[in-house]
């Protein structure tokens, strides 16, 4: 495992564990698995682990499972603090108490404010007290780095930044994203400010993965270098000496030990130019099928009509990206083999899913085209046979 320097000169392994997407067994996190790749994680040098308030049983997870091995004080816990949910002064220590006895312990190393949106946002926070909180809580020790985590443009990116003293920030970054979200200016600009710059979505919710179309396939097996699109993702971001660590949702024992393998041979300036010029053929590929850019995050859920929208998103890009039969395979399974449906028909155009995007879909928008797409005569054949299953 190889290691950069925080603000303080803390050596991270530049390969984060995130939490949110730990396995699962029958709906809920299947604890014994999950164990073992924290504990193979720790044993490969892994010591960044991110989790958050809003990721369900992540944050007790993650605490039991380093409190049974006494592993606390060999690891740098992230957690995040859910400020949308913050009304008063008292919110703050009851919600940071409630993290700090899920996860078993007294102090957290990096500590967020989960999906900071814009100086307004941290105004009201502002006029609710929160510097002297966080000021009391470093002088304790209780908080020993405070930092934001961030979707939105670079421009409102850059006066967050300016807007406190951080320490660190996690933002949105890959090579599909290199000039969007906070893109490869406020990566810079947060370096430059002496913060520590943590990466999520490095995959873009699986989608430089699992759901390339073809040519971009092509261009990468047609490469002299042979990498997999995931290794071309990572060797993209640990290129740039201004990236301290990258999360990667790791729910597997052959990711994990994937993953492990990049983060112990990526190089500094490694990728040239041609390199580079490939990544972008890639790119042009990518966003010539894609109909949504959603990451998957899930940020939009829960829908009050149980639309399953990341899903159906997924499935809409899928079906542009490599073809309809997919596309609707996909579908059906996420929306209609269940009991009770997830389809983008029910949808009834409140938009409450919009307000938490951090994409800025026009998610109202694009369910509905989805739906013409996806919800044609066979997909109301099947929706009918499942239900007809259901009731008998």
């Amino acid at each position: 495992m190889q290691y950069r320097k925080d603000k303080y000169g803390n050596a991270l392994s530049i390969l984060g564990f995130g939490c949110m997407r730990f396995p699962k067994n029958m709906g809920r996190i299947d604890m014994q698995e999950t164990e073992r790749e924290i504990l193979t994680a720790i044993r490969c040098g892994i010591n960044y682990f991110d989790t958050a308030y809003i990721y369900p049983g992540s944050e007790a997870a993650l605490g039991t499972i380093l409190q049974k091995h006494n592993l606390r004080k060999r690891v740098k816990i992230a957690t995040k603090l859910p400020h949308y949910l913050i009304k008063s002064y008292a919110d703050l220590d009851k919600l940071f108490a409630e993290e700090l006895k899920r996860l078993r312990t007294d102090y957290v190393d990096y500590y967020l404010m989960h999906m900071l949106t814009d100086t307004a946002t941290w105004d009201r926070l502002k006029a609710l007290g929160i510097v002297k909180w966080i000021l009391n809580k470093k002088k304790s020790g209780a908080i020993r780095q405070i930092g934001f985590s961030y979707h939105g443009n670079s421009d409102m990116f850059c006066q967050l930044v300016d807007a406190f003293s951080w320490d660190f920030c996690l933002i949105q970054y890959n090579y599909l994203d290199e000039h969007s979200q906070a893109g490869k200016r406020g990566l810079q600009y947060a370096h430059a400010k002496g913060m520590a710059v943590m990466i999520m979505e490095p995959l873009r919710g699986g989608k430089l993965v699992s759901h390339l179309p073809e040519q971009a396939k092509r261009i990468f097996a047609s490469y002299p270098i042979s990498y997999s699109p995931a290794q071309w993702s990572f060797r993209w971001l640990w290129n740039q000496p201004e990236v301290t660590v990258v999360l990667s949702g790791m729910n597997s024992m052959t990711m994990l030990k994937d993953n492990i393998h990049t983060a112990s041979t990526a190089k500094i300036g490694e990728l040239g130019q041609s390199e580079l010029n490939m990544l972008k053929k890639v790119v042009k590929a990518i966003n010539a099928n894609m109909k949504v850019g959603c990451t998957g995050c899930g940020y939009c859920m829960p829908c009050p009509k149980q639309v399953d929208i990341p899903g159906t998103f997924a499935a809409y890009n899928r079906r542009a990206a490599e073809g309809k039969f997919w596309g609707q395979v996909d579908y059906i399974i996420c929306t209609a083999l269940r009991k009770n449906s997830t389809a983008a028909s029910n949808c009834i155009q409140c938009g409450k899913c919009e307000k938490h995007c951090p994409q800025h879909i026009a998610i109202r928008k694009e369910l509905a085209n989805a739906r013409k797409e996806l919800e044609g005569p066979i997909y109301q054949m099947v929706r009918k046979l499942v239900s007809a299953f259901v009731h008998f």
